[in-house]
C-alpha cells in the first residue's frame, strides 16, 4: 500500500530526528533505542515513551516548554493534529483571509492535552476558546496555558456544564469565531471502545492483548457516546443551524467513512449553503474533515 503524506505545511513530514529531539527533552533518551531496523525509535506502546515523545516534538517545533497529561487521559499524536490544523488554515485563507487577520477558533472538546489550541496559537497565531465537559481536562488544559507565556492570552476555556449541548450554554451572544474544530468520540460504548482497542493492539503486535494500559485508555467523553461519531456530529449539525452568525465554518473529523452518507443527509435537512470534504491521512490511515457553513457564497 501506498504510504500516505501528511499536509505539506507539517512540519512533521520527516521522519523523527531523535538525536534532535533528546536535545530538546533529554528525558527522551531513556526511552530511544534501535528498532529492527536499526534507526533510533521508541516503543509506541509504551504511554511513557509517547508522552515524552510529544513532551520533545511540543518543545523543539513549537516551543512548549511545559506539556503534560493526567493519568488516563488520552495522549493524541502530534502530526495527527497538527494535520487538522493546517487544512482549516487551507480552509480559511482561500476563503479571503490572510494570515494578518484575526483568527477565532471554538475548539469543541479541547481535553486534558489542550493539543489543538497549542498547534493553532503556535503557529497562526490563532485565538482559542476550549470547551470541554470535563473539569479535570479543563484543570489540565489550564495549567498548560498557565505554564507557557506564549499561550497565555491566546486561549481561554469554558466548562459545557449539559452534555447533551454543544454550543448552547457555551456561546455568548456578542460571540463569533471564524471556525469551530471537533475531535468527537469515536464508539457507541465503554465495551466498545475496549474491544476494538484490543483488536488493534493484539494485531500491531501480533499476538493476543487481553488488558489495555490505562493511559492509552482514555476517559469515557474523549472516547464514546450513545450512539458514537454518527449520533454526535449529526446532534452538532442539527444544533449548529441555530448558530450560524456566530460561526461561519462549522467542521469536524470523521473517522468512518460509512457515517459520511448520513451525515450528509443531515447537513442537507439543515439547509447548509455549502459542504465541502477534506481529505487527510497519516500513514496507511485515511480519515477526512467535513465542513459546513450556512453563509452563503463561500
Amino acid at each position: 500500500m501506498v504510504q500516505k503524506k501528511l499536509h505539506p505545511n507539517n512540519a512533521h513530514n520527516k521522519p523523527y530526528d531523535f538525536e534532535q529531539l533528546i536535545k530538546s527533552c533529554p528525558k527522551l533518551k531513556a526511552f530511544v533505542k534501535p528498532n529492527k531496523y536499526a534507526n533510533l525509535s521508541i516503543d509506541f506502546f509504551d504511554p511513557k515513551a509517547v508522552i515524552s515523545l510529544n513532551k520533545a516534538l511540543l518543545k523543539q517545533f513549537y516551543a512548549i516548554d511545559f506539556w503534560d497529561i493526567p493519568a488516563d487521559y488520552l495522549c493524541p499524536p502530534v502530526p495527527g493534529r497538527a494535520d487538522y490544523i493546517h487544512y482549516i488554515a487551507d480552509l480559511l485563507y482561500t476563503n479571503k483571509l490572510t494570515t494578518d487577520q484575526k483568527v477565532k477558533v471554538l475548539d469543541i472538546g479541547v481535553g486534558a492535552n489542550c493539543i489543538y489550541p497549542i498547534l493553532g496559537a503556535t503557529t497562526y497565531n490563532w485565538s482559542f476558546v476550549g470547551t470541554d465537559i470535563d473539569p479535570i481536562a479543563l484543570q489540565s488544559a489550564q495549567k498548560i496555558i498557565d505554564t507557557n507565556p506564549s499561550l497565555i492570552g491566546k486561549i481561554k476555556l469554558r466548562l459545557q456544564t449539559n452534555p447533551n449541548h454543544i454550543f448552547n450554554g457555551i456561546l455568548k451572544e456578542s460571540d463569533y469565531f471564524e471556525v469551530s474544530i471537533c475531535n468527537p468520540p469515536f464508539h457507541k460504548s465503554a465495551d466498545e471502545a475496549q474491544a476494538v482497542s484490543l483488536r488493534k493492539l493484539s494485531n500491531l503486535k501480533g499476538k493476543q492483548i487481553d488488558k489495555l494500559d490505562l493511559n492509552f485508555g482514555g476517559q469515557n467523553a474523549e472516547l464514546y457516546c450513545k450512539g458514537g461519531e454518527e449520533a454526535f456530529i449529526r446532534s452538532m449539525i442539527y444544533q449548529s443551524q441555530y448558530y450560524a452568525t456566530n460561526i461561519k465554518w462549522f467542521t469536524t473529523l470523521v473517522s468512518k467513512k460509512d457515517n459520511l452518507k448520513k451525515i450528509y443527509k443531515t447537513l442537507k435537512k439543515v439547509n447548509a449553503s455549502t459542504v465541502k470534504t477534506i481529505p487527510m491521512a497519516q500513514g496507511n490511515k485515511i480519515s477526512r474533515i467535513v465542513a459546513w457553513t450556512f453563509v452563503a457564497n463561500k
